[in-house]
């Protein structure tokens, strides 16, 4: 009982920091039931794969319901993101993935020193629609506490759009999540305000979970009395997070995203060369 109330207690912080950054909660369940709680790595990540439903379907209602999701990127990109991770799914068999791992962890470090310079950017300046972002109507706006209502534009679609294919064909090769890309591709190229590259992610990371979860749970990788107070908590954490973001600036939540990044890259590396966090 004291262990289910600790694991409760832990999730509720993943899923703080997971609706904050738009990753899902799963980055930080997945370690903290191996190595803190001593659990087998197959019931961590199922347990991590309902911990990202339950931060999509806690956070994403309520970003929804304060307009700073885009869905109309988020279900445009989803396309790609859904085609990819079949994709790598077929070819998952065929490649060894501890090449794959470190390859995709210097890739994060390289992709996270263009966020260092851009630390300081409260919004993104000089963006003006590109030809596919006025074609689908991507532009929107959202409320912001600091600076009233906030209007933006989208560009380099056609770049954005192949990066989450990328970033599902990762997910699939490598049965991890590709919050980390979503973000990265919504934030560096196509050049959205930081705020609505979380919570889009986080709207788009539920629908990948979602699709996956009974893949696991046939499986018996999902064993409740784990997966249960994990998705209690992540739901209390991200309805947290969604409340906590609404009055953080975009500089601020850009400064919370890097060094996750990076952690994340460097997890991967090092799983690549055979060291398991």
């Amino acid at each position: 009982m004291i262990g289910i109330v600790l694991i409760f207690a832990s999730s509720i912080i993943a899923g703080l920091l997971g609706a904050l950054v738009g990753l899902g909660g799963g980055v930080l369940i997945v370690p903290l039931l191996t190595l803190a709680f001593g659990f087998p790595i197959e019931y961590a990540i199922g347990a991590s794969i309902i911990s990202v439903i339950a931060t999509s379907s806690g956070a994403a209602a309520a970003y929804v319901h304060d307009r700073m999701t885009n869905m109309r990127v988020g279900m445009f990109l989803e396309i790609a993101t859904t085609v990819g991770a079949v994709c790598g799914a077929f070819i998952a068999g065929l490649i060894n993935p501890t090449l794959l791992y470190i390859v995709f962890g210097i890739v994060l470090l390289i992709s996270a020193a263009p966020l260092i310079f851009k630390l300081g950017e409260e919004l993104p300046q000089g963006v003006k629609n590109d030809h596919w972002a006025n074609l689908l109507s991507l532009n929107s706006s959202y409320p912001d506490q600091h600076l009233g209502e906030v209007s933006y534009e989208v560009t380099r679609t056609p770049y954005g759009f192949g990066m989450m294919y990328v970033a599902g064909l990762i997910s699939g090769l490598l049965g991890i999540g590709s919050g980390s890309f979503k973000v990265l591709a919504m934030d560096t190229l196509m050049r959205l305000p930081m705020k609505v590259s979380t919570t889009t992610s986080n709207f788009m990371i539920g629908v990948t979970a979602a699709a996956s979860a009974g893949i696991y749970f046939s499986r018996g990788d999902i064993r409740p009395v784990i997966a249960a107070p994990v998705a209690l908590g992540i739901l209390v954490g991200a309805l947290v997070g969604a409340k906590v973001l609404a009055r953080l600036q975009n500089k601020t939540v850009r400064m919370i995203f890097l060094p996750i990044l990076v952690i994340i890259a460097l997890e991967m590396v090092l799983r690549g060369f055979g060291v398991a966090l």
